[in-house]
């Protein structure tokens, strides 16, 4: 029986972005939750827990922007054009970011390590919220005529973008916040813990309100899901219903950790980003059971978008060899940074 490479292709392109929402989205929190450090010894502890790994985990925005336009020219084409502004001033956000990450601690002056900190929160921010806005417009769906983009310059700016985008700073801060959890100790293992449980709050809020939205976004997708104005398909919605379920226990168990863990061993430091990474999953998950087989929503399907067979399958050779590599050097470096940050900690200290 011959291999389906698309969707193949399709479930390596739907990995690489949530391995990047994953461990780019927890460094990207850390990077927004360094506005609130009470000093610039908690901030420099901050961001010694993401030092060994925030440049390795964007790799995975390689892959995946890499592999749409491999694997999927015609998606490529389409979606590109309908997001040049977001997607300039992502990588404009994530460069500026990465030049403050390295000259807040060559600042000598008060007011150029001020403006070097505010440097390295704002290109955080501002890379968290335009992800958000792309996620929001695909989401939403793109106008294509011909097999091409035929829409306008802000189609993507929409309520239910800005939304999204909103949505994406508040999951990553969680992120960030439970990596915090995990990684430091003391005064600000405890205010993290406080940071992580508002911004599951706040999660909370807007994983209901996205996917409210999002039904109403497209009729096709509350028919999906088994929603019409006038009733409920419980035949179509029970299958679907474990992701959002499994999200609301993730939320639930969360908040208990959260709650009760105080650092003296009653709940284990590494659970709660991991419940992060499952609220995450169902979320994701559910967001693929709306809009499969679209690659882009609700006009062109992963087979319809896809290259030849023979360039996905000599592409999947490479795939092979290269993607487990990657996994390993990436379990690699996080086993060996494993552990608590402690104060002076860091390659700049």
């Amino acid at each position: 029986m011959a291999l389906d490479l698309p969707l193949i292709w399709g479930i390596i392109l739907a990995i690489g972005v949530f391995m990047y929402v994953l461990l780019d989205g927890f460094d990207l929190g850390v990077g927004m939750l360094t506005f609130v450090a009470r000093s610039d010894e908690e901030r420099n502890m901050m961001t010694a827990t993401i030092e060994p790994v925030w440049d390795g985990n964007e790799t995975w925005l390689i892959i995946g922007g890499g592999g749409l336009f491999a694997a999927f020219p015609t998606a490529y084409a389409i979606i590109m054009p309908a997001f040049y502004l977001p997607v300039l001033i992502m990588l404009a956000a994530l460069i500026f970011r990465g030049v403050a990450f390295e000259f807040r601690h060559k600042a000598v002056r008060p007011t150029t390590q001020k403006f070097w900190n505010g440097a390295f929160f704002g290109g955080s921010a501002i890379a968290a919220f335009s992800q958000g806005l792309m996620l929001g417009g695909m989401i939403q769906g793109i106008n294509v005529e011909g097999g091409a983009f035929a829409g306008g310059a802000f189609d993507w700016l929409t309520p239910f973008s800005l939304l999204v985008g909103v949505s994406v700073i508040i999951g990553y801060l969680m992120l960030g916040a439970c990596w915090l959890v995990l990684k430091t100790e003391g005064e600000l293992f405890l205010r993290a813990r406080k940071w992580a449980r508002l911004a599951l709050a706040g999660v909370a809020i807007c994983f209901l309100a996205v996917s409210l939205a999002t039904l109403a976004v497209d009729p096709s997708v509350g028919e999906r899901w088994g929603f019409s104005m006038t009733q409920i398909d419980f035949a179509r919605l029970l299958p679907l219903s474990p992701a959002p379920l499994a999200g609301m226990v993730f939320c639930a168990w969360l908040w208990r950790d959260l709650s009760m863990s105080t650092g003296q061993g009653d709940a284990p430091d590494w659970r709660p980003y991991l419940l992060a990474v499952g609220i995450f999953l169902s979320g994701y998950v559910g967001l693929g059971f709306s809009l499969y087989p679209y690659i882009v929503p609700f006009e062109c399907t992963i087979w319809e978008a896809a290259a030849r067979d023979n360039s996905l399958a000599f592409m999947l050779v490479g795939a092979g060899i290269m993607l487990p590599i990657i996994l390993l050097y990436t379990a690699y470096v996080y086993s060996l940074f494993w552990g608590k940050v402690k104060p002076g900690d860091g390659y700049h200290a």
